[in-house]
């Protein structure tokens, strides 16, 4: 009797192990439910919590959430993600009034944020989790991230070829709850981060210090 309760017990505690070791279930999709009169885009520009800050001043913004998009590994975090080895890019999801925004504005917005010229990462960020990225939520959405892309380039202002990728949408992944608001949350830290990292230097030597004109009458 004893050698039984002993031999179920091993069995019993190889089993939890096991279920330890093994993977969590894949997670969902984060893509909040479609809204009458709300539109979803979704945007990396490398750091996450620079890429919110910048859609949070854009009226008709309704929200932004940072995560993980663009990759196949099941479960992506930040750790992972920034091995460099999921094929996930740091990225920003926009929920928008539709009757405020329209997607092409958006668009707009996101060359004029980000150095599409540089597809290895972006400013002092280097690496695939980095890279530029405009994930499509359908086809209308696709027609018309390709024709901008297409637009600037045709336009001669950069020499460079555009490095920005245009994905179709598959999963968005929630980032951790640290990096939601970081910029909001931690304002000191950020804005000694963004200013190191020569972001908005970098922007203004791209598309001229008066880039966000277009909007101002539009910021908060």
């Amino acid at each position: 009797m004893l050698k039984a309760i002993a031999a179920a017990t091993a069995v019993a505690m190889s089993v939890v192990l096991l279920a330890g070791a093994l993977p969590a279930p894949a997670r969902g999709d984060d893509t909040p439910a479609p809204k009458p009169g709300v539109g979803v885009a979704t945007f990396g520009s490398g750091c996450f919590w620079c890429t919110e800050r910048d859609f949070d001043k854009l009226p008709g913004v309704l929200s932004t959430t940072s995560g993980y998009a663009g990759g196949t590994t099941p479960n992506p975090t930040y750790r992972s993600v920034g091995r460099g080895n999921t094929g996930h890019a740091e990225v920003v999801q926009v929920t928008f009034d539709t009757r405020r925004l329209s997607y092409e504005t958006l668009l707009d917005y996101y060359w004029r944020t980000t150095d599409v010229v540089d597809g290895k990462g972006q400013f002092c960020d280097r690496g695939p989790e980095y890279r530029p990225v405009v994930i499509t939520h359908g086809a209308e959405q696709e027609r018309q991230a390709k024709a901008a892309k297409a637009a600037l380039a045709a336009s001669g202002r950069f020499k460079q070829p555009i490095a920005v990728e245009i994905l179709p949408h598959s999963f968005f992944t929630k980032a951790e709850a640290e990096h939601q608001d970081y910029h909001q949350r931690n304002p000191f830290q950020y804005l000694w981060y963004r200013t190191g990292c020569g972001r908005d230097a970098r922007l203004d030597r791209l598309w001229g210090k008066d880039r966000l004109a277009p909007f101002e009458s539009k910021t908060h």
